[in-house]
């Protein structure tokens, strides 16, 4: 017997369907999205999330990249705001400032990743997390950046994570939390487990197992059968989802599901 806060949607069933419905047609009223992310190896999720953003709908759209990819931006990306950038060519601590104007600027801001692997961009991350309190999604390696504030992250409201099933082993232990996670558990207990989790944290959990999305929220859990990984390791997937979040900020749990239909069309 399926448990009463575990609800499942498939492509031809949304679980939400008014949340699509209700898509703002205006700009004006579609949201201020900012995506940092970028380091001088790469922003290929960067500029993937920024192509996203606008084909969501999303009413305006600017990205936060390290100033050594000055001469990599392709014209294509025009609202972009080069910050300082450390010798490994990812954010230095200079940077706080530019990300604090943009998280101040956004309705809704997107950590989407390739920040590199530098501890001075590590501690620049923890002290943006610090500083912000406003509606955050968190992907990628970015999520990898901050996990000396672990306990910060899952008690912080108002943040989704949209990890691997490996950060999420990574997250229950980082905290100490009393349940293994493993590769080869069923989905029923997956589910149970992050609906225990997030009784006890605020945060919103997506993440990938067995060819399914599960979504958790306040206990909530809603699961959707997923036939396409690579949306989620590029960040296409937690783009959208902070879109369709921006939009419904008093429903995570139904907005980040609803946004799963859309990413698979």
């Amino acid at each position: 017997m399926t448990p009463t806060y575990w609800q499942q949607q498939t492509a031809s069933k949304p679980l939400f369907p008014d949340i699509e419905w209700s898509k703002p047609e205006q700009r004006a009223l579609a949201g201020r999205l900012g995506i940092i992310g970028g380091n001088k190896l790469g922003f290929a999720a960067v500029a993937e999330a920024y192509s996203t953003a606008h084909d969501s709908g999303v009413g305006e759209v600017r990205v936060l990249l390290p100033d050594a990819l000055r001469k990599t931006i392709p014209p294509s990306m025009t609202e972009v705001v080069l910050s300082p950038s450390n010798p490994s060519g990812s954010l230095s601590r200079e940077a706080l400032p530019d990300m604090q104007a943009l998280a101040h600027w956004s309705t809704m801001l997107l950590l989407v990743g390739d920040a590199g692997r530098n501890s001075e961009t590590a501690i620049v991350y923890s002290d943006m997390l610090r500083t912000y309190s406003g509606p955050l999604v968190i992907t990628r390696d970015a999520i990898d950046l901050i996990k000396n504030d672990t306990a910060a992250l899952v008690n912080r409201p108002s943040t989704a994570l949209v990890l691997s099933f490996a950060q999420l082993q990574k997250l229950f232990q980082a905290v100490y939390y009393p349940k293994m996670l493993t590769f080869s558990m069923q989905l029923m207990q997956l589910v149970e487990a992050v609906h225990k989790f997030t009784i006890t944290y605020p945060v919103t959990l997506v993440v990938l197992h067995r060819e399914t999305v599960v979504v958790a929220h306040d206990g909530n859990v809603t699961t959707t059968a997923w036939e396409n990984p690579l949306a989620i390791w590029r960040g296409t997937t937690a783009t959208r989802a902070a879109a369709y979040w921006a939009w419904n900020p008093s429903h995570p749990l139904e907005a980040l599901t609803a946004s799963l239909i859309t990413d698979q069309t």
